[in-house]
């Protein structure tokens, strides 16, 4: 997908649709999905694992944070709005995340969001790389903060 489409045509307007755009924020999305799907080549999971859309949230990450810290907020209003809900659940299926961009954009920014520390400043995607592996990929997950270096001179 073309990175400028991503960011103003998704990120740009999924952020400011849950009232939590920057700069900063456009970037690490966009970084998040140059890395978790090649810039959204991918919008499942290779493999068996159970990743979904551009920004490869899991289900089991997504379940909590709407069991967790969405349910019954003004956010989770805003970021269920973005939604096709198509059913009685208490929230959007996270098969969503597949084919509404805005939402996954969403999804992954309340992800961020749900994190303690600071943002790390637009322009510096050095840090930027090492934020994901810490707070997204997590430690134990199999990226690396090179990969995610080497991905945005490459996609974005």
């Amino acid at each position: 997908m073309d990175p400028k489409h991503l960011r103003d045509l998704v990120i740009k307007p999924a952020c400011e649709a849950i009232g939590l755009y920057s700069l900063a924020a456009e970037e690490l999305l966009l970084g998040t999905a140059c890395q978790e799907s090649k810039c959204g080549t991918f919008l499942k999971q290779l493999g068996k694992g159970p990743a979904l859309g551009i920004f490869q949230m899991e289900p089991r990450t997504y379940h909590d944070h709407w069991s967790h810290f969405l349910v019954g907020r003004e956010l989770g209003q805003k970021a269920g709005a973005m939604a096709y809900w198509g059913s009685t659940d208490a929230h959007p299926a996270p098969e969503q995340m597949i084919w509404n961009l805005r939402f996954a954009a969403a999804m992954c920014r309340i992800h961020y969001y749900r994190v303690k520390d600071p943002l790390p400043a637009a322009g510096d995607i050095p840090a930027q790389a090492a934020y994901w592996k810490r707070f997204y990929n997590t430690p134990k997950g199999a990226g690396t903060v090179e990969e995610y270096l080497n991905n945005w001179r490459k996609l974005s």
